[in-house]
């Protein structure tokens, strides 16, 4: 199979997916308020992770923006920073997005959803 069929049928595939953008989502903006609320606790100016990363103040106010997004390995070095572990972040944020579930079905007048982890 040549390169550019692969392209294509790439292409197809993206075009099909039924995932949606996840930038502008809800679980987004808590992901990154956790993010900025944990930096925030730390009592750090983000002038202060900038220098503890490597990077510019200018990359940090993106991320934590949301106009830059972070893979999981610069979040482990990110959280790293920050004196704290991904398995305490990833606890927390799964608190807060129930939290934030069961808020917007509510204020929808929907009824949470009990999901079954079998």
């Amino acid at each position: 199979m040549r390169f550019l069929d692969i392209a294509k049928t790439g292409l197809a595939l993206s075009r099909r997916s039924d995932m949606h953008k996840s930038l502008y989502s809800r679980p987004n903006e808590v992901f990154l308020a956790l993010l900025r609320g944990t930096r925030m606790a730390r009592q750090l100016r983000q002038s202060d992770l900038a220098i503890r990363l490597g990077r510019s103040q200018a990359i940090v106010s993106r991320v934590e923006s949301g106009a830059r997004r972070i893979d999981v390995v610069e979040l482990l070095v990110w959280l790293n920073a920050l004196d704290t572990d991904i398995v305490s972040f990833a606890q927390e944020l799964h608190q807060h997005l129930e939290v934030s579930t069961i808020r917007t079905n509510l204020s929808t007048n929907k009824r949470p959803r009990l999901v079954s982890h079998e």
